[in-house]
């Protein structure tokens, strides 16, 4: 393809005589079965492998391209790797073991020589080995024959593999294939599609396309299948790449400025006296990321567009104070402001807190769960409903459809990621008539900064990273099973020295079919064992809430010395006396999660420490786990944690909406991302919107890769 990305400039002539192509993006919307060969035997095969239409075959990319230039078998010495066309001349094998091995050999040559091939552990290769069949065979040779790696049948018609004339390599695509569906056929299929590859829709402008040096859609998605050879397919598969990243990053970029153009938000005004009496009298100086995000929140709640606000922070870095600065700031300008948590025990830990921040303001507010008594609930609905009241924490209880505000002005979602799309609309529904509310999400998760651009590019994002002073650090440890004796003595030292301890489990109670310490059993366990001279409660969502209660506010008050508990402490919970943590099965969290657990000691003046035990850990599993041993910021945890395991894994990514990229991965390409970015916002300043027709169809071609849904407007 002597034209792909080519570097020179055509000439006006050129362009004049150049053929003129309509795409007609509806032809590769077609079902898999317009292609040659595809019955509903195959489609649903397909189907099963995530290919509908023509235009999935085309974005069912190769993940290698293997040269597989034909010579001829007299070529080939001992120990070489090559791909050869030959004839069955022996008669049909049968096949045979060796030990635990199943072989089928036969005679195959060409015109320069024979010898034997050998399939291994692939029986039913036999049917396919008539006399006379022709072969392609790619395999090594030895002084035995030739033992095969792939291969497929071909025919007369066959014409010879593709040729590059420049270095006479055939260059073969190597497509991700499943158990039903070789990467044999999705290659043959990908020739027939490749035939309409011209009716993609155009995403990149043309000015874009120019000074990156980047080839049309049609041509890039030809040469990525079947390149001419090797830099081909890597500029080809480049340019889908940065694509890919610069499409969704439009998206997110469009669903954002929907937003907040869709409805105005509430004029807060600029910080007044009240606030600044409350910042000024706060028992500790806030952190400088604090202060830093008290200003980037002013900018937002005066700018009279709804703010969309995430805030990212190390545990114990403060957001909850964060979030009660946004919430004064709504009360002062005579709106009300909510705060909603994704548990009861975080909701109700919440309420403790606001108590303590608030109590020299002496600020009413209500917490709403559903556990609350019937007659406080109606009591605190109706002084929501008629302003008197101006602040509530709650679960999902505040948005069941009874619960009514009069003049809801701001809400924070903490842990926003545990809510779903419809919750968290709900809850902005109940803002003022013809206005959205401003909002602010929290998040103890660090998130590395290529993931969030894409799990939450289309909001604005705050980091705290400074610890207030004060604050412990955790050593972590990595304790082998015959060195739990010891650990427990550690603990108990700690015990008699007056401290407490938390002990972690992943199970509520034991069960037959999950392997693994239950925290009802281990608590009666170390009851009558290792902590038998110790007060130990225990703690876990299943419980009813008012024995919740009881446990979280003996633990408080010291009347118990260790909490054995799920991962229903892992944020909230703040006992400064707290400072051992052991957390039994550590690989069955992820390192974020361990992070956070542990963020729940070292609030003291103490020394604090956390024992990781775990019980199958494979080589992956220690790696994760000797890095939160090792690592104690949250950030750099975050990006082990990516490189590890990928970012579908750590947020989830149906819950999240993450963007399943055919070729671009992170973190990998984050610097393509960064890339991409920036050139999505320099579209936006020199055009005001995604949507001008100078651009083209970049929209279009943004939903049709990700979905008509991804541009809505942003829910809370």
């Amino acid at each position: 393809m002597r034209s792909f990305a080519g570097a020179v400039e055509p000439s006006p002539a050129e362009l004049r005589g150049a053929p003129i192509h309509w795409p007609r993006p509806s032809v590769l919307a077609v079902s898999v079965q317009a292609l040659e060969g595809v019955g509903p035997k195959l489609a649903e095969a397909a189907a099963e492998a995530g290919i509908g239409t023509v235009g999935d075959v085309l974005r069912r990319f190769p993940h290698s391209h293997r040269d597989r230039t034909v010579r001829e078998l007299a070529e080939v010495g001992e120990g070489e790797t090559a791909t050869v066309r030959v004839e069955v001349q022996g008669p049909q094998p049968r096949p045979f073991r060796r030990g635990k091995l199943s072989m089928t050999s036969v005679k195959v040559g060409d015109e320069s020589d024979s010898l034997r091939a050998t399939w291994f552990n692939q029986p039913w290769v036999a049917s396919k080995l008539e006399p006379g069949a022709r072969l392609l065979l790619t395999g090594k040779r030895s002084s035995k024959g030739f033992a095969v790696s792939e291969w497929e049948p071909i025919s007369e018609q066959d014409p010879p593999p593709r040729q590059d004339p420049r270095a006479g390599a055939a260059f073969v695509p190597i497509h991700p294939a499943t158990e039903d569906l070789k990467a044999q056929r999705i290659r043959e299929w990908a020739e027939q599609a490749c035939r309409w590859a011209g009716n993609a829709i155009e995403g990149l402008p043309a000015e874009l396309r120019a000074r990156r040096r980047l080839a049309g859609v049609g041509d890039a998605i030809r040469a990525a299948h079947f390149p001419d050879g090797p830099e081909q397919a890597t500029e080809a598969l480049d340019r889908i790449r940065f694509e890919e990243l610069f499409l969704h990053q439009a998206l997110l970029a469009t669903r954002k400025r929907s937003h907040r153009t869709a409805r105005p938000g509430p004029r807060f005004g600029p910080p007044a006296e009240p606030v600044a009496s409350w910042v000024a009298a706060l028992p500790f100086a806030p952190t400088g990321d604090q202060r830093q995000a008290f200003a980037e929140i002013d900018r937002d709640l005066e700018a009279g567009e709804p703010m969309a606000r995430l805030l990212m922070g190390e545990v114990g870095s403060g957001k909850t104070v964060v979030a009660v600065y946004s919430m004064l700031r709504a009360l002062e300008s005579g709106h009300q402001a909510a705060l909603m948590a994704p548990t009861e025990v975080l909701a109700e830990q919440h309420a403790l807190t606001l108590g303590r921040l608030l109590a020299e303001r002496a600020t009413p507010f209500a917490l709403l769960t559903g556990s609350t008594p019937a007659r406080v609930r109606r009591r605190a609905l109706n002084q929501l409903a008629s302003g008197e009241l101006g602040l509530v924490v709650g679960t999902h209880a505040l948005i069941e459809p009874d619960v009514g505000f009069a003049r809801l002005g701001l809400c924070v979602v903490d842990e926003q990621h545990r809510f779903g799309v419809e919750q968290r609309r709900a809850l902005d529904g109940k803002g003022v008539e013809g206005m959205a509310p401003h909002v602010l999400h929290m998040t103890a998760t660090p998130i590395p900064r290529t993931l969030s651009l894409t799990a939450y590019g289309d909001l604005d994002t705050t980091t705290l990273r400074e610890l207030p002073a004060g604050r412990q650090p955790v050593e972590t440890w990595l304790v082998d099973e015959d060195e739990r004796p010891g650990a427990y003595e550690f603990v108990r030292e700690r015990l008699r020295e007056g401290r407490q301890a938390y002990v972690v489990c992943p199970l509520v109670a034991e069960s037959e079919k999950v392997r693994g310490r239950a925290a009802e059993a281990e608590a009666e366990r170390l009851r009558g064992g290792e902590l038998g001279e110790f007060a130990v409660g225990v703690l876990h969502g299943q419980m009813p809430a008012a024995a919740k209660a009881e446990a979280m506010r003996a633990f408080a008050a010291g009347e118990t010395e260790v909490l054995v508990a799920t991962t229903v402490i892992e944020v909230g919970i703040d006992v400064a006396n707290a400072t051992v943590m052991v957390i039994e099965g550590a690989e069955r969290f992820g390192v974020s999660q361990l992070h956070q657990l542990r963020g729940r000691v070292g609030r003291g003046e103490h020394p604090s420490q956390c024992l990781l035990f775990a019980e199958d850990a494979g080589a992956l599993a220690r790696r994760r786990l000797r890095a939160v041993a090792k690592e104690r910021d949250g950030f750099a945890l975050a990006e082990v944690d990516l490189s590890l395991r990928g970012e579908g894994e750590i947020l989830g990514t149906r819950q999240h909406g993450l963007p399943r990229f055919a070729v671009a991965e992170l973190p990998e390409d984050g610097q393509l991302l960064l890339e991409a970015r920036d050139e999505v916002l320099a579209l936006l300043r020199r055009h005001g919107s995604l949507a001008d027709p100078a651009l083209g169809p970049l929209l279009d071609a943004a939903r049709e890769r990700f979905g008509a849904g991804a541009a809505d407007p942003i829910p809370l």
